[in-house]
């Protein structure tokens, strides 16, 4: 089975904490912390739209500089997630600078701050020299029974989370696939059917839930040939496609040694196929 998530320190052991994980398939990486990571290069930080903070001390957060002066000038959204004064650190990490060249360009900073009950939300826009543009809060999503919340709901993952005490809240956060889609591709070669992208739009409306009688029309590459054919997710999902337990990744960082601190992680980790502590 190949796993749908890569993840690597982004330093060594004696560096700045922070995990890189690529999403296969996707051009798409989730950053958690931003320590120092010049060493990730451009094309890495350009793919990290979502990025995951723990806490704001300097060597979890030192690093928005580098991804800041990245992404200037692309079309993209950044989204931030994170603890208590996220946003004000945001705000004053871009008030560091002079905005008066940005006329026009296209890059968003989004910041998702969380506390107990309420996420509140800012927006900073490059056109206008990153000024705050305050969001309506929403409410948290907690799990019942339990310290966690949900911090990022995608189709294909969701990312939770627990404040343990650092004398602040440092969040710890866990990667969980919803589950996992694995191709036969020899079932795929004996049925005259290619390996393809077509093949992502398949896992795309299982993650998303469409039903088997769904129809959808896939692009077909064979050497030089291309063909349109009409096919039936149900049939695509029992013919082709083994359906198994996602991957999950745990990413802890600084926390006090104390029963509630090790009782939430310990929670967190629990069946966890990577460990970052």
């Amino acid at each position: 089975m190949n796993p749908s998530f890569s993840s690597y320190l982004i330093n060594d052991v004696f560096g700045d904490p922070g995990v890189y994980v690529e999403i296969r398939w996707s051009r798409r990486a989730l950053l958690f912390d931003l320590g120092h990571n010049d060493s990730l290069g451009p094309t890495r930080l350009l793919r990290a739209t979502d990025i995951f903070i723990s806490h704001t001390h300097m060597d979890h957060f030192i690093g928005f500089d580098t991804v800041l002066r990245v992404a200037l000038g692309r079309g993209k959204t950044l989204r931030l997630f994170g603890p208590p004064s996220l946003i004000d650190n945001v705000q004053g990490k871009l008030r560091g600078y002079t905005w008066n060249l940005v006329d026009g360009y296209p890059l968003v900073i989004e910041v998702h701050e969380f506390h107990p009950q309420t996420i509140k939300q800012a927006v900073f826009h490059a056109g206008n020299g990153f000024l705050l543009s305050a969001q309506p809060d929403r409410p948290a999503l907690p799990h019942t029974g339990t310290a966690l919340f949900t911090v990022l709901d995608d189709p294909m993952f969701t990312v939770n989370a627990v404040a343990l005490n650092h004398r602040i809240p440092s969040f710890a956060y866990c990667l969980e696939e919803q589950f996992h889609i694995n191709v036969n591709k020899q079932k795929l070669h004996e049925a005259g059917l290619p390996v393809g992208a077509w093949l992502k739009e398949v896992k795309q409306h299982i993650w998303q839930g469409k039903p088997d009688d769904y129809r959808f029309t896939a692009t077909l590459f064979d050497e030089h040939r291309r063909e349109k054919r009409e096919l039936v997710l149900g049939d695509v999902r029992e013919q082709f496609l083994t359906i198994s337990r996602g991957q999950k990744i745990v990413y802890v960082v600084d926390a006090r040694y104390d029963e509630e601190n090790e009782a939430k992680i310990l929670a967190l980790a629990h069946g966890a196929d990577v460990f970052y502590f």
